[in-house]
Order: structure tokens, then C-alpha cells, then sequence
């Protein structure tokens, strides 16, 4: 399994690579800065740190227990299929899971405190969808690759669904000024994700397609008008700070209500100086950003 995951992590990286590349080249937000504001929280807190752990937890410590008390990989229910068709069935069901649990999670107060994290970012970019919530993420992810393993499916279905999730997450919020033409009744991306993350009232209940677009216009949430948005992020100020944000899903509290407990007083003036200062890079110029008129690519 080792090569598998040398091939995904490339795969990965060069995805990077080339959304960043087309970023740069056809923006559909100009004058967004590379390491805009947030980008050094969404990169090492939430990409790194917490996918880690995260990772661990919910296969080591949820999946794997469940499957050894029950045995329930051991009946071998998709086993026969080819993995072609593993890998296909188990991106529909769960897309299609995936679009209903965000719809209710875009109308329960209590889900919409998982979720506000994902909304906070005022800019919008290929790394801004890794921002989520612990909670929101544990409980997503369980019940994406709990059936994968417990129906007995090909241990190589993993790596490689979540390799298509990576990139696919990547490439919907990419600030790509694309247009998809009828491919968009289908395949989601940026140009109907970038209007689900839109401070505009008329998107909150729309758009909450991931993958497959068609979820979206087959159950009426769909909104593509041919503007743009004027502005990205929350109605209301937010955190900017990883456990500040984890925290105001619970009760709203800012930093500066929390820098009167000791613990996060020393936390806080303890971070890495070049992680504040790196910061700074990805703050907007006094120039706000620019859309571009007309999209730069199609397919």
C-alpha cells in the first residue's frame, strides 16, 4: 500500500500545482493574494494538524473497533464487485448523502455552528474548503469510509476516494474563472461553489452540491445567475484563530474574552512568530479585489 500512497500524494501536490497555476492565470476574483487572510490557519491547523488527527481517530479508534466487534467487513458484501464499480457507487451514494446532510446542516441552528467555520473565510480559494469544524469533519468522514470498510469493499476504494475528494474539494473552491456550459448540470465547480460561499442572503439555501451538480437542479436548490458575488464569507465577524473557532461553535466568545484564562493567555502569546508572520502576507491590499467581467476558460 505504500506506492498508493507515494501515487496519491503526488497526484495531490501536482493538483496544487495546477490550480494554483490557473488561479493565478484566470482568477475569477482578481487581486487575491496568494497567502490571503487565513490561509496559514486553513494550511496548518486545519489541513495538516487536524486531518491527522482526525484521521487516526476515526478509522483507529471508531471504524476499525465497530468492525471488530460485529465482523461486519467479514460478510464481504462488495467484495466481488470490480473495483471500478466500488470506487463509482460509493462516490454517488455518498455525494448524494453528503449534499442532504449539507442542506440540513444550512437550516439547523445547532448543525449550522459545525459549519460556519467552512462559511468564514472572506476569500475564497483552493485551500478555503479545508477550513471545517472537527465535529463536522468527524462525523462526515465516519460515515463516508465506515461502509466503505464494513461492507467489505477493496481496501485500495479508500485512498482513492479520498484522493478524489481532495482534489475535487480543491477544485470547487478554487478562485478559477471557469465555465462548465452544460457540464455544470452534472459536475459541480467553481462557478456555482463560489456563489454557496457568497455573503448574499438568496445563496443560503442553495448550492450544496459537492460533487455532482445534478443533486442541486434534480431537487431545486440550484442558483447560477450570470453575475458574480460582491462580497465572500459571514454576515456577522467570525475568529480567525483555529481553537477560537472551535470554541465559538459552542458558546460565542471572541480572543479576547478567552485571553483572560491563563491557558489560552500562554497558548496564544507561545504561537510561532513566523506563523503571525506569514499572516501578515495574506492580508488584502488596500485595493479590494476585482472580478473579472466575462469567465477567462470553459470546457
Amino acid at each position: 500500500m505504500n506506492h498508493i500512497v507515494y501515487y496519491t500524494t503526488g497526484i495531490l501536490l501536482l493538483s496544487v500545482v495546477v490550480l494554483v497555476l490557473l488561479e493565478r492565470k484566470y482568477p475569477y476574483t482578481k487581486g487575491l493574494s496568494l497567502f490571503r487572510e487565513g490561509f496559514w490557519v486553513d494550511l496548518v491547523w486545519y489541513t495538516f494538524i487536524q486531518s491527522y488527527f482526525l484521521k487516526i481517530l476515526i478509522f483507529d479508534y471508531v471504524i476499525l473497533p465497530v468492525d471488530r466487534a460485529w465482523h461486519l467487513s467479514a460478510l464481504h458484501l462488495v467484495t466481488g464487485w470490480p473495483l471500478w464499480v466500488q470506487v463509482v457507487f460509493f462516490l454517488i451514494t455518498h455525494d448524494l448523502y453528503i449534499y442532504w446532510f449539507h442542506r440540513w446542516q444550512h437550516h439547523s441552528k445547532l448543525l449550522w455552528r459545525t459549519h460556519e467555520a467552512h462559511h468564514s473565510n472572506r476569500e475564497v480559494d483552493w485551500l478555503a474548503g479545508s477550513r471545517s469544524h472537527s465535529l463536522e469533519i468527524l462525523i462526515n468522514q465516519t460515515i463516508e469510509f465506515a461502509p466503505i470498510i464494513l461492507l467489505g469493499a477493496n481496501p485500495l476504494v479508500v485512498p482513492i476516494k479520498a484522493l478524489i475528494d481532495a482534489v475535487w474539494g480543491m477544485y470547487i473552491h478554487s478562485n478559477i474563472n471557469v465555465r462548465s456550459g452544460k457540464l455544470q448540470y452534472v459536475i459541480n465547480g467553481p462557478e456555482m461553489h463560489q456563489w454557496h460561499h457568497a455573503n448574499a442572503r438568496e445563496v443560503f439555501y442553495a448550492n450544496f452540491s459537492t460533487k455532482f451538480a445534478l443533486w442541486d437542479w434534480l431537487f431545486g436548490t440550484a442558483y447560477l445567475p450570470d453575475k458574480k458575488p460582491d462580497t465572500f464569507g459571514l454576515p456577522y465577524a467570525y475568529p480567525k484563530d483555529y481553537f477560537v473557532q472551535h470554541v465559538h461553535a459552542v458558546k460565542r466568545i471572541s480572543e479576547q474574552d478567552l485571553l483572560q484564562h491563563k491557558l489560552f493567555n500562554k497558548y496564544y502569546h507561545l504561537r510561532p512568530g513566523l506563523i503571525k508572520w506569514l499572516g501578515k502576507m495574506g492580508r488584502r491590499s488596500a485595493e479590494p479585489p476585482q472580478r473579472n467581467p466575462e469567465p477567462a476558460i470553459s470546457k
